[in-house]
């Protein structure tokens, strides 16, 4: 069972999170950035700070925004590939995920059978 938090952010707290989105995960620099002391001290609280479920679910949706942002740049360079790269293997990597990520995987599923008759027989006589 999950539970959503409503335990408000401070503005340090959001200013981490955000400045930890748009550096690319760097918690030192964006501890500094956010106001948090100096040195390792600093990134110790913050990192403290960012494994608290509120400071969590915050990141979580900063995270996805950013997805939302760069999600159509990411398809056109894919899409780009698809259907004008050089190597006819980058040609059908890029097709194959994008027809994956549209949703037609091929199943994956192996199936086995065994036939036979076995016995065992333990004669302790």
């Amino acid at each position: 069972m999950t539970t959503v938090s409503t335990r408000p952010l401070t503005k340090r707290q959001m200013a981490l999170v955000d400045a930890y989105v748009a550096n690319g995960g760097k918690l030192g620099k964006a501890a500094s950035e956010a106001g948090y002391a100096e040195g390792d001290s600093g990134r110790v609280s913050a990192g403290k700070a960012m494994k608290t479920p509120h400071v969590q679910q915050y990141l979580m949706q900063k995270v996805a925004e950013e997805f939302s942002r760069v999600a159509p740049m990411a398809i056109h360079r894919v899409a780009g590939l698809a259907s004008g790269a050089k190597s006819e293997y980058v040609q059908l990597q890029a097709a194959q995920d994008l027809l994956d990520r549209a949703g037609f995987k091929p199943i994956d599923r192996s199936q086995v059978q065994l036939a036979g008759d076995i016995k065992v027989s333990i004669d302790l006589g």
